[in-house]
């Protein structure tokens, strides 16, 4: 049971954030372009709304005839192609859950691979912070910029029937994310079923009984009433979903020093609202779906402890693999830093 069970981002929002992407078009009008953006989110949601701002901010700045189109429900494609259609031009751009952003720099998957890890949004803001100009530079390396990090809730797991300890998932089914065969390796390893498949194959899949069990940010299983159908929730936070807004670096170097501040500024609040909002949601999520039937099952001492034992056991396994060892090193001893700071 990795960590990336989870790569959810509110409606898929793997995953399930945000996945902008930028199409640079030139038009036979003078300094006319296009803004392309994609999304996997919910039309009119949160993060809609804030991609359409990033977005606005652009047009304004960049004037003369610029337009924009922004596309969500994921109508573009799922995170790995996003991170493919940037990296051939189509587009330029993206607001990427760890799913998407690993494709481009898998170092990042500390930020949300390692189950159980983070203990609350403090701890995971005091790594992010103290990671973010080294992992910034890995990505500009790479041809991309980031211009705000996001997260998305804690994954929680979503069954038809109620569990509460590891092994009681074990007679289960997993949606795992096709892409991701080191995780679905681990898990098997360990005596779990990963069944990979892609976002827009979740609902129908736990309808039809291929799956048993969705990893999921609260918000999610409201948004796509996933919980109708898997109406137990175990309530332990397995893994904050994160998330970065990145444009291509020849995207960027293409936009004037003006239209540069513009975005800046825009993506900052963007991030800001993000992360706050997702944050709130992810106990009225909760609440909402109590109230239309959902079970909470909470872990008692002895079960969390079994949690926590199946987490040691995977960190091993995850260093050098789906977490570079390097990378993974560095988080735990900014947490061990940050913990040691707050006993004292």
């Amino acid at each position: 049971m990795v960590l990336t069970f989870a790569k959810w981002w509110p409606k898929g929002l793997s995953a399930a954030l945000v996945v902008l992407g930028m199409s640079w078009l030139p038009t036979t009008q003078a300094h006319a372009q296009q803004l392309r953006i994609g999304s996997l989110v919910p039309k009119n949601s949160l993060y809609h709304r804030q991609l359409l701002d990033v977005a606005e901010s652009w047009r304004t700045a960049q004037g003369a005839g610029a337009k924009f189109l922004v596309y969500p429900d994921g109508s573009q494609g799922g995170e790995a192609e996003m991170a493919r259609r940037m990296r051939i031009g189509q587009l330029q751009g993206a607001l990427l859950s760890v799913v998407g952003l690993r494709e481009i720099e898998p170092s990042i998957a500390a930020l949300q691979s390692m189950p159980l890890l983070f203990r609350n949004w403090e701890e995971l803001d005091y790594v992010r912070e103290k990671m973010r100009p080294t992992m910034e530079k890995k990505f500009l390396d790479k041809g991309f910029v980031v211009l705000a990090w996001g997260d998305a809730g804690w994954v929680r797991f979503f069954s038809k029937e109620a569990a509460l300890r590891p092994d009681d998932y074990k007679r289960m089914k997993f949606f795992a994310w096709g892409s991701e065969p080191d995780q679905q390796n681990i898990m098997k390893s360990l005596g779990y079923t990963p069944v990979p498949l892609e976002t827009t194959d979740i609902l129908p899949a736990i309808q039809t009984g291929m799956i048993n069990v969705v990893p999921s940010t609260p918000y999610f299983a409201l948004a796509t009433q996933v919980y109708n159908t898997a109406p137990h929730m175990l309530d332990i936070n397995w893994a904050p979903i994160v998330g970065a807004l990145v444009v291509t670096r020849k995207a960027w170097d293409g936009m004037s020093p003006d239209v540069q501040t513009a975005v800046r500024s825009a993506s900052d609040k963007a991030g800001a609202q993000i992360r706050t909002k997702a944050r709130q949601e992810v106990e009225e999520a909760v609440d909402a779906m109590k109230k239309r039937g959902l079970t909470v099952n909470k872990p008692n001492a002895v079960q969390m402890k079994e949690w926590n034992d199946l987490a040691e056991k995977l960190y091993p396994r995850i260093r050098g693999t789906m977490v570079p060892t390097e990378t993974f090193d560095e988080v735990m001893a900014h947490l061990k830093t940050y913990r040691a700071g707050q006993a004292k």
